[in-house]
């Protein structure tokens, strides 16, 4: 889209985005995938509903969010959300960004290599450009650790997706909450037989509510256009 901006000026084309709409969504679907990754939740549902639970007794234990390491890369509008909900539950709040943010109170990490090494959880909130495409590779999956777990409500190209398969299947990191993916809709067909790994399809962004709300902000920017007046939510003006 960004590629496009300089054309649209060009011709008088008016350019708006959604703004925060679907921040809090998106916020939430994150926390939820981490706390399903935790306590085994899919996994557990799975266990009962296959009746294995009179026969194997009951499911291995999972683990508790409060108190975390929680790494949070890109401190935008929804990294923000992300980290007003997990500061919440207790956690330890670090994280990255293009740059510092003095109103953020959390501690910073110039890159993705610093915060892994200092965290448990990484949930990665950025944009995809050209520097942070395969950002999430190996080498961070390491620096995270055996007890480390990825949370991807981004673009699913900011993980190495064949770096991510290996280090699952030697257990070189705990486990995944993924709603993206590289190639959607294709996944990796490794992941499917993963209890640690949970998916969703690329539905962080809609709810019933957050889709009424855009539709409410397209149909209020369109009188907008036709009454001459400023759009919400405008990235350039014309």
């Amino acid at each position: 889209m960004a590629d496009n901006l300089p054309n649209c000026k060009q011709r008088g084309v008016k350019v708006a985005n959604a703004g925060s709409i679907f921040s809090e969504d998106v916020a939430d679907a994150a926390v939820g995938l981490l706390i399903d990754v935790l306590r085994r939740v899919s996994a557990a549902n799975r266990f009962v509903k296959a009746g294995l639970w009179p026969q194997n007794g009951d499911y291995p234990l999972g683990h508790k969010l409060s108190g975390r390491r929680v790494g949070i890369v890109g401190m935008g509008s929804i990294g923000l959300d992300v980290a007003k909900r997990l500061d919440a539950f207790g956690c330890i709040i670090l994280y990255t960004s293009r740059n510092n943010k003095p109103h953020v109170k959390f501690p910073f990490y110039p890159n993705i290599q610093e915060l892994a090494a200092k965290c448990e959880i990484l949930v990665i909130c950025c944009a995809l450009t050209d520097q942070t495409r395969h950002m999430v590779d190996k080498s961070v999956m390491l620096a995270l650790g055996r007890d480390g777990i990825i949370v991807n409500i981004a673009r699913g190209a900011i993980i190495n997706e064949k770096d991510l398969v290996e280090c699952l299947l030697k257990q070189e990191i705990a486990g995944v909450g993924l709603d993206v993916f590289e190639d959607e809709p294709n996944v990796p067909e490794e992941l499917f037989e993963l209890d640690n790994v949970v998916m969703t399809p690329h539905h962080a962004v809609m709810t019933e509510e957050s889709m009424r709300n855009l539709y409410e902000l397209v149909v209020g920017n369109l009188d907008a256009f036709f009454s001459n007046k400023p759009l919400m939510f405008e990235v350039m003006q014309v």
